[in-house]
């Protein structure tokens, strides 16, 4: 492969301010690591929240650290079962998207806005977008060689930035079209 990457299975999860986390789980409230993820300084939580939508609820895991936004990542999926809004955005573009609620064991909150379905993405640092001719923003494709499943992504956002390690995010409506086990390696072609 001229251009591999690793293709992760990003599941449906939270991402709360330090004022939301408060309201859910209490006053000076702190995460919990569970465990660490791919992306320097990411990681899941052991603390879960309900989102609740117009016709049903599920649950998913807060991955820290607190940000300065709230924000629901759900698959189209989710999103359809529980009944809210949730467009195709890149991550920390909230502004005008889903609404939900959100609810703890010591309180809830309602977003008006927040709730997205993540735009498949791949975060490069800087040498590796230098060495696949990549610049931050660009559009690619990315194949997958998936037994049974091959399947090439097209609409995959480049994000550079020394602060990301080299990995695609899918979420599990696109990784079980393309019947990714976990994880798996693809090939950027575009």
């Amino acid at each position: 492969m001229e251009k591999p990457v690793l293709v992760e299975i990003s599941a449906r999860h939270v991402h709360v301010t330090q004022e939301t986390l408060e309201t859910l789980f209490g006053k000076g409230y702190t995460l919990t690591n569970k465990k660490d993820l791919s992306q320097p300084g990411q990681f899941a939580c052991e603390e879960k929240v309900t989102i609740v939508g117009t016709k049903s609820q599920l649950t998913a895991s807060i991955l820290g650290p607190t940000r300065p936004e709230d924000q629901v990542e759900l698959s189209l999926t989710d999103a359809r079962t529980i009944g809210v809004k949730a467009p195709i955005r890149e991550s920390g573009d909230v502004k005008g998207s889903g609404a939900c609620k959100l609810v703890g064991p010591c309180g809830e909150v309602e977003l008006s806005e927040g709730v997205i379905a993540a735009k498949r993405h791949i975060h490069m640092t800087v040498a590796d977008a230098e060495k696949y001719g990549i610049t931050d923003k660009q559009i690619v494709s990315v194949k997958l060689s998936t037994e049974g499943r091959a399947l090439t992504f097209d609409d995959v956002v480049a994000r550079v930035s020394d602060k990301y390690a080299l990995a695609m995010h899918i979420d599990t409506d696109e990784a079980n079209a393309a019947a990714v086990p976990g994880s798996c390696t693809g090939e950027i072609i575009a």
